[in-house]
């Protein structure tokens, strides 16, 4: 069996889930609008790989508390259908296709209960996520062990693989498919690192040590 890995944000989607979901949420006027410069400053200190992991999703997650979760449950329905169906990119359900006889997961820093149902959308079983932490049907701000992000991956990767009696050595094969900095991490574990219209740096990266390259925004493969 081979194994084949897939980032969420900005890989798959044609967008950052978390961004898009602070945004909604100003939307909704369940946050102040006055929140949306600091949404746009904490992505763009994420995709150059200078925010702190703790930082970074405890940013996001600061505003699940003081909301119940029938009402974030009702928020997320309409959040899936109208910011981020239109934003799974089709040649993503083509590219997750050409791994159907391999295990296949979905391994992304944001938060499970924001990123479940889009993994659910691409018809992927398997998540490995940033697990946020709840107490008493309500969420807490906080996480449960370390963010999945940069090395955390790995950690969630080699626990989620444990699980199963795996390790990631016992794949003959096995790919991650990135578009961050962040993820380089990974992406040197994997005996195929992609990387998928990559940010600046890891494209860089990518071409120095003969990485893979792809975009899923046009018919570009190299």
């Amino acid at each position: 069996m081979r194994l084949a890995l897939f980032d969420l944000d900005k890989t798959l989607l044609s967008c950052d889930s978390d961004v898009e979901w602070h945004d909604f949420l100003i939307e909704k006027g369940a946050v102040a609008g006055t929140e949306k410069q600091a949404n746009a400053d904490m992505d763009t200190r994420y995709r150059s790989g200078e925010v702190g992991v703790l930082e970074y999703v405890r940013f996001y997650l600061r505003h699940y508390p003081p909301y119940d979760m029938a009402t974030l449950l009702g928020w997320r329905a309409t959040f899936l259908d109208k910011r981020i169906k239109p934003r799974i990119l089709p040649a993503a359900r083509t590219l997750l296709a050409s791994h159907k006889k391999d295990l296949v997961a979905i391994i992304t820093a944001t938060n499970r209960f924001l990123a479940e149902p889009i993994t659910a959308a691409f018809g992927v079983e398997h998540l490995i996520a940033t697990e946020p932490e709840i107490a008493n049907d309500r969420f807490t701000g906080d996480i449960v062990g370390a963010p999945c992000m940069r090395e955390g991956k790995i950690e969630h990767l080699d626990r989620w693989l444990d699980r199963r009696g795996k390790a990631l050595e016992d794949f003959p094969e096995s790919w991650f498919y990135s578009d961050s900095i962040n993820d380089l991490p990974l992406l040197e574990r994997v005996t195929h690192p992609v990387a998928v219209d990559a940010d600046a740096r890891l494209k860089e990266i990518a071409r120095s040590r003969g990485w893979r390259t792809l975009t899923l925004r046009s018919t570009g493969v190299r």
